[in-house]
Formats: C-alpha cells, sequence, structure tokens
C-alpha cells in the first residue's frame, strides 16, 4: 500500500496542514509493517528519522540491566516516536515495540527539517509535541513517585480504554504493570478492588468502566 497525502494528513506533526503543502512529502516516507513482539527501534540505535504510528499500536520502553521493563508511552495512530533522536541528536534513549500487526510510516529527518522550514504549521506541532511528550514525561514520575498503585492502574485504564458502556482494554497485565512500575500480581489485585468497588468489571479479554468519576478521583484527574 501506497502513503498518501490522506495518510500524513493524519499524522499529528501534519495535522492542519492544506493537501496541497503535503502533495511533495509521500515519496519522503518509507512504510514498513510489522508484527506484534517485533521490535521498531532499539534503545541505543542512532536513527536519524521521525516515526509515526499508521495503523496498530507501539508501546515505547526501557528495560534495566536487571531486565525489568518500564513503558513511557502507548503510542497510537497518527503519533510520533524517536523525536529525541531526530531533533537532539545522539542515541535513541528507548525501544519501540509493535503491540499488535502495526504499519509504521517514517521520514528521515534531513527531509523533515526542510518542509518545517517552509511550512510554520509543521514547525508549531513539533513544539507542541515535543512539550506534550516532556509533560507525560513529568507525570510518569510524578505518578511512579506519589500515586499508590491502585491510583497509577486507574489512570491507565482511563488513559486506554474507550468511553462507554462497551470500553475495551488493549494492555495485558504485564504491560499495565511495566507501565504502573510494580509486579504483574500487585495489578491484578489492584484491577480485583477496583471491581469489587463496582468502579470497572472484569470480562474477557476486556476491561469495562463502570464508573469513571471514581477512576478520575483515584487517579487524581479530577
Amino acid at each position: 500500500m501506497n502513503i498518501t497525502v490522506e495518510n500524513i494528513g493524519r499524522l499529528s506533526y501534519f495535522a492542519g496542514v492544506e493537501n496541497d503543502r503535503l502533495a511533495g512529502l509521500p515519496s519522503l516516507f518509507t512504510q514498513k509493517s510489522f508484527i506484534k513482539g517485533q521490535t521498531i527501534v532499539s534503545e541505543g540505535d542512532s536513527q536519524q528519522s521521525l516515526h509515526f504510528v499508521g495503523t496498530g499500536v507501539v508501546k515505547i520502553y526501557k528495560t534495566s540491566t536487571e531486565g525489568k521493563e518500564q513503558i513511557l508511552k502507548i503510542v497510537r495512530p497518527g503519533e510520533s516516536f524517536n523525536d529525541v533522536t531526530v531533533f537532539g541528536g545522539g542515541a535513541c534513549p528507548y525501544s519501540a515495540q509493535a503491540l499488535g500487526n502495526t504499519i509504521i510510516y517514517w521520514i528521515h529527518g534531513k527531509d523533515l527539517l526542510p518542509v518545517m522550514e517552509k511550512n510554520w504549521r509543521v514547525a508549531r506541532n513539533a513544539l507542541e509535541i515535543i512539550s506534550q511528550q516532556s509533560r507525560l514525561l513529568l507525570s510518569l514520575v510524578e505518578d511512579l513517585s506519589f500515586k499508590n498503585v491502585t491510583g497509577r492502574v486507574a489512570k491507565i485504564l482511563l488513559q486506554n480504554s474507550a468511553p462507554g458502556p462497551e470500553g475495551y482494554q488493549r494492555l495485558t497485565q504485564y504491560e499495565m504493570a511495566a507501565m504502573a512500575g510494580t509486579a504483574r500480581e500487585v495489578v491484578g489485585r489492584s484491577l480485583k478492588n477496583l471491581e469489587d468497588s463496582g468502579a470497572i468489571s472484569l470480562e474477557r479479554h476486556r476491561i469495562v468502566i463502570k464508573d469513571r468519576g471514581y477512576l478520575d478521583r483515584l487517579a487524581g484527574l479530577n
């Protein structure tokens, strides 16, 4: 499948840019498919390309010398990763792995920078996105330092579930534990406590949110 102007227009860096300004960009992008569990970028790589999720979901994580994993972010369609390497140089400070069948688009930094110089909206989008990523990391530090595990799990559920009674959950308990900075068994107990409180319902292959306001309060979001 070829990358189109419509595909590019759905990517965060190019939001709000007129199609005629995107006309020459498809030829600058590369597209590749990944299967579940496949590594897209490894910590220490020096790839100078900005990556976008076209379809699927990608986890961004770091691994300690003891093998413990900390998930920093879940990247969804339209969102970017490897920004810090493209704009800051050096090696990539994290790894990226597909959580399912995933299509990734990427553009090399040497091709992206001239586009940003010619289009103020792309440059502004880039600044906003990098600011959001910085806020996300500060929020993660705050959560790991000051919130209890149940509050962290509540926030993870809210950030990775669809609103409404049908709800969905795409993360395993292992992945949720890696986001919450704890063990899978502790996440399991937190989920059971939330179910007992009536905040969620644990169903086969999904978690349904019953009381979003209660989770908001636990997560410190209101």
